[in-house]
């Protein structure tokens, strides 16, 4: 599976005090307007963690890129907000899929 997308819905709030990845939701704001070039990040867990609720770019090994708003970034895979040009939506993909990226 390349990844997946859906429009976001609120997730109902969770237990009290227990953490909750899509506690903020997609960002109030669109990404930068700008294309950045790609990086020399390796993707692992450890690299991309940094990008966690940070505009990030990332560029795919099936040749899409796009602006993504990474909210869990787990050993194998990564979920979020992808940007379509107009609206965030939620989307989640294996690591393995991701050739590169940069967080702002």
């Amino acid at each position: 599976m390349r990844g997946f997308f859906y429009p976001y819905t609120p997730p109902p709030p969770p237990p009290f005090n227990q953490p909750n990845d899509f506690r903020d939701g997609p960002p109030a704001s669109p990404p930068p307007s700008f294309t950045p070039q790609p990086s020399p990040f390796r993707v692992d867990p450890g690299s991309i963690k940094q990008c966690r609720r940070k505009f990030t770019y990332i560029w795919l090994s099936n040749g899409d890129a796009f602006w993504f708003y990474p909210t869990f970034i787990g050993r194998r895979s990564i979920s979020g907000f992808r940007w379509t040009g107009f609206m965030w939506v939620f989307y989640g993909t294996d690591l393995r899929n991701i050739t590169s990226f940069i967080c702002y």
